[in-house]
């Protein structure tokens, strides 16, 4: 389905641009490039205001060469999104990233642009798709939720209700919200998974049905870091007449619906050169950065008999970015490998934030998305982030170490590296950002974060 508002339908310009803008004001526009010199690259800006330079200091390719890196366009009001994302490159070492946001069904911010290979020289194109890690489980969570709409899942059901063989090892009265809200004990997995075994959906779903929790469901919460979206898989292959698989009930029922660019299994049709290249770390990086991750985290992690550490260990993986390498873009792992492109995501979250109605969605699946989260027993202290959290139906909501949108009601979720997307249904607002050089941060990553609040300060 076309979407049904353009930012054209607000008279905005192509960006970038040139023209009378305002001095001093957002609309003064500059003309970015980047020049890589040598082993260090040099982010310049060229603009009325002057020449400004940047060098971020990290290794990259040994040729130089100066190419237009920024694209897109804002709707009026929106000129200062623009600005952020243009510092990202200048000053906050960006290599190739998108922005979109959707407000009360129209786009208003499309942006994108850098690299998406720097090794290439490869241009971030406007149909180039992106690996989003875990921002994935926001899209397999809205999945959920049209089912849910459909009466095919009652969130306050237990699971063995619609999958028997979950009930096995005192799992028997986990509910669907439970599940959802990362209170089931199921954070890790015992059977160590590879890509051929997470191929074999009846495989998969044997091993899920025979772990045992870490805790009694229902009375903590720990994130379900890849665990998460193989149960809602295979809640989604029980419940659907036609036993399709989450992926393929997302492309159906919702991609296809909305003209999405988004994929949970990255189908052989899509050419590997439309995928950005993700630049990684490995684990190990992450004890140089304990300012901005949580410390108990990284050190749990450190622990390979910590429930951190079995969580994040499983597939094992010697760093993030190997869930771009082909055997793993191929499978379906709604929780953690949705590769496409970002203002697909914006404009999911968009939908949904604006009440709906282009997939029909029932007044009582999007109360039960805003209402208030319902926290385990003992606390929201969460298990393997090891910081206080709070998790609705498959959603991040707005807690005391990550604040998000302009209210309570606000859902979304966080990914790896930097990538975000939410609803704010408040402000009828869907917005989405992820980048290809993955970041240090579990939430506020700072070129989202500017993004973000640039939004809302147009508002």
């Amino acid at each position: 389905m076309r979407e049904k508002e353009e930012i054209g339908a607000y008279d905005s310009r192509p960006w970038p641009h040139s023209g009378g803008a305002r001095a001093g004001s957002c609309e003064n526009r500059f003309a970015t490039t980047i020049t890589l010199l040598g082993l260090r690259s040099r982010f310049v800006v060229q603009g009325r205001r002057g020449r400004r330079k940047m060098d971020n200091g990290e290794s990259n390719a040994s040729v130089k060469i100066e190419v237009s890196l920024l694209q897109g366009e804002v709707a009026p009001g929106f000129e200062e999104v623009a600005l952020e994302f243009e510092k990202n490159f200048a000053e906050r070492g960006e290599v190739g990233a998108a922005c979109a946001v959707y407000h009360e069904g129209r786009k208003v911010v499309d942006l994108w642009g850098g690299y998406r290979d720097r090794e290439t020289l490869a241009s971030w194109e406007k149909d180039t798709l992106v690996l989003v890690f875990s921002a994935t489980k926001g899209i397999s969570a809205l999945t959920v939720a049209l089912a849910h709409s459909r009466g095919m899942i009652d969130y306050d059901e237990k699971v063995a209700t619609y999958w028997p063989e979950f009930a096995q090892n005192d799992k028997e009265n986990v509910t669907v919200r439970q599940l959802l809200g990362h209170q089931a004990g199921l954070c890790s997995i015992d059977k160590p998974l590879n890509a051929q075994v997470l191929a074999d959906l009846d495989a998969v779903a044997s091993i899920l049905a025979r772990q045992r929790p870490a805790w009694e469901p229902g009375t903590r919460h720990g994130y379900h870091y890849l665990s998460l979206g193989l149960y809602e898989g295979e809640l989604i292959r029980r419940t659907d007449p036609q036993h399709r698989s989450l992926g393929r009930f997302f492309q159906d029922e919702l991609a296809a619906p909305l003209g999405l660019s988004f994929y949970i299994g990255l189908p052989p049709s899509v050419p590997d050169s439309n995928v950005a290249t993700i630049e990684g770390f490995h684990p190990l990086q992450m004890l140089m950065h304990m300012n901005t991750m949580p410390l108990r985290m990284v050190l749990g992690y450190m622990n390979p008999t910590s429930l951190t550490r079995r969580t994040f260990g499983n597939p094992k993986l010697s760093s993030p970015a190997d869930l771009n390498r082909p055997e793993y873009r191929r499978v379906e792992l709604p929780a953690g490998n949705g590769i496409g492109e970002v203002r697909s995501i914006a404009r999911a979250y968009g939908v949904f934030a604006a009440g709906g109605y282009d997939l029909g969605i029932g007044e009582d699946t999007l109360e039960a998305l805003t209402a208030p989260p319902a926290p385990p027993s003992l606390g929201s202290r969460d298990e393997v982030l090891k910081a206080e959290m709070s998790y609705s139906l498959g959603f991040n909501r707005p807690s005391k170490a990550f604040r998000f949108g302009s209210s309570e009601e606000s859902f979304g979720t966080i990914g790896a590296g930097g990538s975000f997307g939410f609803a704010d249904p408040d402000a009828r607002l869907g917005f989405a950002y992820a980048p290809n050089k993955m970041g240090f941060y579990i939430w506020e990553d700072p070129r989202e974060k500017a993004l973000r609040d640039a939004v809302y300060r147009c508002l």
